[in-house]
């Protein structure tokens, strides 16, 4: 491995390990009563050289979602070059990741889990910052749309409403996980309601869900 890619693995370890200390202390404490000072202490590293690593202390927390930011675009990048219709992908995708109850879409009731999206929202400023990383999410997803759509704008539009889709319907599944209910009694909603969301997306989006062969 090039001298490069050592930098950049050891990089990423950085964040990682500088972010689940974050976390454990906001989880143990709250977000509010932890100072980044502190969480640079526990994590044995300067204040100055955390913030390299996380301009903000909101972003500490944010990091341990921060693969997912760039996902539906890759979804669809990858459908691209299998000649899979977009809406498609990401709803196989949506559904897969149900099934494999993957934290980011709500059916997953580990108590880690339930305490960190505890944490994300209830409390208000870290609310605020997740709407920068929905902001991206879109514009990412918008580029990986472009060609499939007239304008630029048209491919604004329509990532909008499939992240707004996959938002609404992961914090949907996640009140009821968090609110006591068992996984087996909300599954099958869960599950239902995504084929009712991106049966609705296909509709409002016909060209999103054509593949190319059948056009």
């Amino acid at each position: 491995m090039s001298a490069t890619g050592l930098r950049e693995r050891k990089r990423q370890r950085m964040y990682r390990a500088v972010s689940e200390v974050a976390v454990r202390l906001f989880l143990e404490r709250g977000f509010d009563a932890v100072s980044v000072a502190e969480v640079a202490a526990a994590a044995e590293i300067s204040k100055p050289t955390l913030f390299r690593y996380f301009p903000t202390k909101e972003d500490l927390v944010l990091h341990q979602i921060a693969d997912h930011e760039g996902e539906a675009a890759r979804v669809v990048a990858g459908a691209r070059a299998e000649g899979v219709a977009p809406l498609v992908a990401l709803r196989r995708h949506f559904l897969d990741g149900l099934a494999a109850e993957d934290p980011v879409t709500g059916l997953n009731d580990h108590p880690h889990v339930r305490a960190f999206y505890d944490l994300l929202y209830g409390t208000p400023s870290l609310v605020a910052r997740l709407h920068g990383y929905l902001e991206r999410s879109e514009a990412a997803l918008a580029e990986a749309l472009a060609d499939d759509l007239p304008t630029a704008l048209d491919a604004r539009l329509a990532a909008g409403q499939i992240i707004a889709v996959r938002r609404i319907l992961a914090e949907d599944t996640w009140r009821r996980v968090a609110a006591g209910e068992r996984l087996e009694d909300v599954r099958g909603d869960a599950v239902a309601a995504a084929e009712r969301a991106f049966g609705m997306l296909e509709t409002g989006l016909p060209q999103l869900a054509r593949t190319s062969l059948a056009e």
